[in-house]
């Protein structure tokens, strides 16, 4: 299992969109792919469990995640294998890791925890709260939205990865985005 997990090697730089639901990352990796005539990743989670919740009437329970963290990897890495520029991610396995530690008790599970932390990319952007809330079948948090920010935050802070606030409209956050994956290629070529 612990191979379905692990990243394979690409010539891609990664970017990783992170940050709480309904903060604009899926409209955000959408325009960066298409900005780059480059792929993004989907969430995988957002799939399993909308199938889920169709076919049970049930939401995320924690063993869950493991099967999400399989998915999400095995669509990251077919998906990096057709680009040589730039692969957007919108969520990664540390994403997975925070949502599990603030739903389930503080707990996640060291398979899981171990890739988290291992995987590497270039770059994260933490997307900001600023944007309205979109009520859809599996988001549920839309109170908590300042303290599941600072999950996602304090997760980046401590796990020293290199990332950069989004804040504004669509427009404002694309400039800032682009503006910074345009100096990783630069920086790469």
């Amino acid at each position: 299992m612990e191979e379905k997990l692990k990243q394979q090697n690409s010539d891609c730089i990664k970017v990783v969109l992170f940050g709480p639901e309904s903060t604009g990352k899926t409209t955000l990796s959408k325009q960066l792919a298409r900005h780059y005539n480059s792929v993004w990743v989907p969430e995988y989670a957002r799939e399993y469990l909308q199938n889920k919740w169709n076919n049970e009437r049930k939401t995320c329970e924690s063993v869950d995640l493991l099967p999400i963290a399989i998915g999400q990897m095995k669509l990251e890495n077919e998906l990096a294998q057709k680009t040589d520029s730039v692969l957007i991610c919108d969520t990664d396995l540390l994403e997975t890791k925070v949502y599990s530690e603030t739903y389930y008790s503080g707990t996640c599970d060291p398979i899981l925890e171990k890739y988290a932390l291992q995987n590497t990319y270039d770059l994260y952007f933490l997307t900001y709260i600023d944007t309205p809330w979109e009520a859809d079948d599996l988001r549920d948090k839309p109170n908590e939205r300042e303290a599941m920010f600072l999950a996602f935050e304090e997760a980046l802070i401590k796990y020293q990865k290199p990332f950069l606030l989004l804040k504004g409209n669509k427009k404002e956050r694309l400039n800032l985005a682009v503006s910074h994956i345009d100096k990783l290629l630069n920086e790469n070529h």
